[in-house]
């Protein structure tokens, strides 16, 4: 699935949500989505940020996003329910669910991590998701062929030393992402997947490698085409798979001499 390229309608009509959608990879998801056709739900933790993004969204003629403020770091069973309760009402059903959201802690050696940061790292990247996709899964068994995404990272399969909570968190991520997919696979139309974004023009990017020149990565709307692959109807029946979406990067058109 190499240089995937999406047709301008491949969205038309499905309601996605989005978390971490203020900025970096989020941000670059949503404005896609949303060219692509979508209704998009911004969710993230900062008002201002995800105006930001409606605003560029409907000043693109793609229509007006809904928004949806929500701190994973404090968000309780409840704040998830009461999430799947009012996309009920709005829209009825839930088309594709992108949890992009996460946190880096702290690099440094297992001996001297912080108790209280791996366990908000953890929360994060992993209790978070879990109760947002356990709270949606109702709405997403109404669609005619949803889709979830989790987020994984380099890190995600293989150790490495320094990288703590973070690498662990998206092991953790891998697994529940396996188990949900092959829970759904047999019993509902829902299609569950994994994208590893590779070394992106982000700031949590800079945090981990603050010596890096950041032209040296794919910018978060150049990897796209994954996303696009597997939100839309393309990938339907493919589930429990694990895709790096720089080997899908679609690579910039040629320029003619005149």
């Amino acid at each position: 699935m190499l240089n995937y390229i999406a047709v301008d309608t491949l969205l038309k009509d499905r309601v996605i949500l989005i978390t971490g959608a203020g900025g970096g990879i989020g941000r670059a998801a949503a404005m896609d989505c949303a060219r692509l056709g979508a209704t998009v739900i911004l969710l993230g933790r900062t008002l201002e940020k995800l105006e930001s993004v409606s605003d560029e969204i409907d000043g693109a003629g793609y229509g007006q996003p809904a928004i949806y403020p929500l701190d994973l770091r404090t968000a309780t069973d409840e704040d998830y329910q009461e999430l799947a309760d009012v996309l009920k009402e709005e829209f009825g059903c839930l088309d594709g669910l992108l949890h992009n959201a996460s946190i880096l802690g702290q690099l440094t050696p297992m001996s001297n991590y912080e108790s209280r940061t791996w366990r908000l790292v953890m929360h994060v990247n992993v209790t978070a998701p879990f109760m947002m996709t356990q709270a949606l899964l109702p709405l997403l068994e109404v669609s005619k062929d949803a889709s979830v995404i989790f987020t994984s990272s380099g890190v995600g399969t293989q150790g490495k030393a320094y990288w703590g909570a973070y690498c662990v968190s998206k092991f953790a991520t891998e697994g529940m992402a396996q188990v949900l997919a092959q829970e759904t696979e047999n019993t509902s139309k829902i299609r569950v997947n994994i994208i590893n974004p590779g070394a992106t023009r982000t700031s949590m990017r800079a945090q981990a490698f603050p010596g890096e020149d950041p032209a040296l990565n794919l910018t978060p709307k150049e990897i796209m085409p994954s996303y696009q692959y597997l939100l839309g109807p393309d990938s339907v029946g493919v589930t429990g798979q694990r895709f790096n979406a720089q080997e899908m990067h679609k690579p910039p058109k040629e320029e003619t001499g005149i």
